[in-house]
């Protein structure tokens, strides 16, 4: 019974889709890679590192492609993942998409009902549930370690460098695009229990000029057995900082309390030319030769084995909604300066409309 490998595909090969390529290209379950980039310099960077069987600028050569059975779709700007996603679950290939899952909530209902219809695999890129830290935590609570926990508290913070890299794509708050990891891991932490209160406030300070947006949010969640979320996150550390992206995150339960410190300080470079530099302190991660330091490679690969074995992945669709949701929540708190209960009111979702259309200028 030989292993079946499998045709895959990666559209955006950027920052995160390189690193998904570089893993799928090393991949014995890979039977071919194709790839697919807008940016045709990043293309051939990608293509003398992958040695695809095609690479292509237009997207519509792997849905229209039978043979290409997953696809990992990487794409910036965010407003390009549903149009795509669509294009692909309605191909029939099974599709991990970066987050956000989408930018309405109704393009995320029609995504999970299209792969639901079709019997297909459809997952959300949160990486970081496959970070060793993350995934230990998971275990100790559902181990019962560390009781009922009572409370959990998540701050995250990125240089102002890959706040700008960030920002500059798109005009979303600091919550959409960082805090959602955090809430998306909190939340699988604390399963079943879902968030019903969202009490979210900004502070304003370098991104201002840049996009409009906060330098940090934080974010109350209520969840519904009671236990207490806070999820910080900023992104305007000076240049200097020796790290891309330092996280401390403090659970405490009943029975016990789990401290990480995902500061990466335990690495710890210095270079007469750069100085103080702490490597391999990104969020997706990053190869080192042989191996890959971090959580995106070992993702890409659990989800391959998902499609082939027929397994559930790891992230729900359903999941990344409610995630999506609660920083939706927190955005529209922050605006108004009062929580915000879940599921969104009409009331709360007449006034996101009304910031939508604030922000595009109608």
């Amino acid at each position: 019974n030989d292993m079946r490998q499998v045709e895959v595909a990666v559209i955006g090969c950027g920052w995160c889709g390189g690193i998904r390529a570089e893993s799928l290209a090393k991949s014995a379950l890979v039977d071919k890679l194709h790839i697919c980039e807008i940016n045709p310099e990043r293309l051939e960077e990608v293509k003398e590192l992958t040695n695809p069987a095609s690479a292509t600028l237009d997207y519509s050569d792997i849905t229209s492609n039978p043979a290409i059975e997953v696809v990992y779709i990487s794409t910036t700007p965010e407003g390009s993942h549903y149009p795509i996603a669509r294009d692909c679950l309605k191909a029939g290939k099974h599709v991990l998409l970066e987050k956000p899952i989408a930018l309405e909530l109704w393009e995320a209902d029609e995504l999970i009902a299209i792969s639901k219809e079709k019997g297909l695999k459809f997952t959300i890129g949160y990486s970081q549930r496959f970070n060793s830290k993350i995934a230990y935590a998971k275990k100790s609570i559902t181990e019962g370690k560390l009781g009922n926990v009572v409370n959990v508290m998540v701050s995250r913070h990125l240089s102002r460098n890959l706040g700008k890299k960030i920002a500059n794509r798109v005009k979303l708050s600091p919550v959409a695009m960082e805090s959602t990891h955090d809430l998306d891991f909190v939340m699988w932490l604390l399963e079943p229990a879902v968030p019903v209160k969202v009490y979210s406030q900004g502070a304003y300070g370098y991104m201002k000029e840049l996009n409009g947006s906060y330098d940090c949010m934080w974010s109350t969640v209520t969840m519904s057995d009671g236990t207490l979320v806070v999820v910080g996150g900023g992104w305007n550390l000076p240049p200097s900082f020796p790290n891309y992206c330092g996280t401390w995150i403090e659970i405490t339960g009943t029975e016990g309390a789990l401290i990480l410190d995902d500061t990466s300080r335990d690495n710890w470079l210095n270079t007469v030319k750069n100085g103080t530099e702490y490597p391999m302190s990104t969020m997706p991660g990053e190869h080192v030769d042989h191996m890959f330091a971090g959580q995106m490679g070992p993702e890409t690969i659990h989800f391959l084995e998902a499609c082939l074995l027929d397994t559930k992945p790891m992230v729900d669709p359903e999941h990344a909604r409610m995630v999506m949701e609660c920083y939706t929540a927190a955005d529209i708190s922050a605006e108004i300066g009062d929580p915000v209960s879940l599921p969104l009111s009409n009331s709360s979702l007449a006034t996101l409309a009304d910031m939508k259309a604030a922000q595009n200028g109608d």
